[in-house]
């Protein structure tokens, strides 16, 4: 297991660096300390390493945006405590958001798929949350829950390309208190 996490560690700041194309698994091998017949025991290939990787952050960012929304039954605050979960994957070591949101293998089928079910999965429990709150219909509320989830998203990979120039507080309660104000505008039921 040891040996594994060090290999994806490896991965990630080449990948990162260098995004998919240019990544070379000699490169890989390298910066692990490892040969490649070692790096290929663990991993057949350059795809399964990169999809190992992607299922890895896909899952810590479902992860963080389900205990957002556990964290409190106060709406106003399961959205700040999302928003929050957002930048804090944004700006998180590594840039490993940049495997789940900025990947130039999008179009790759695998990719892809990992990619929309990490986002189903994070609008879907947002979605609950609307639909137990407002008993809006599922499909109106997992409509709202990914425009959530599009909004973090975009808002906080903005804010880091601007080198955080509002500090990291300030941007997500800005997003939040959007979100809010559109969100809390839904009757709230019995």
């Amino acid at each position: 297991m040891a040996r594994r996490r060090q290999l994806l560690g490896a991965a990630q700041e080449v990948f990162v660096a260098q995004g998919y194309h240019a990544a070379a698994m000699d490169e890989i091998a390298e910066r692990a300390g490892v040969s490649k017949p070692v790096l290929y025991q663990h991993f057949p290939g350059k795809l399964e390493l990169y999809l190992a990787l992607l299922d890895e952050h896909a899952e810590a960012l479902v992860k963080i945006v389900r205990e957002a929304l556990e964290s409190t039954t106060d709406n106003k605050r399961r959205v700040q405590a999302s928003m929050q979960a957002f930048y804090d994957f944004v700006a998180g070591d590594g840039e490993a958001y940049r495997l789940v949101f900025e990947s130039d293998l999008r179009n790759v089928a695998p990719v892809r798929a990992r990619v929309e079910r990490a986002n189903h999965q994070c609008a879907e429990m947002i979605a609950r949350v609307i639909a137990e709150d407002t008993q809006a219909p599922s499909d109106e509320a997992f409509l709202l829950g990914m425009g959530l989830v599009g909004m973090a998203e975009v808002s906080a990979r903005y804010w880091l390309s601007q080198h955080r120039s509002i500090p990291k507080d300030t941007a997500e309660k800005l997003i939040a208190r959007l979100a809010w104000r559109g969100i809390s505008g839904f009757p709230v039921a019995g």
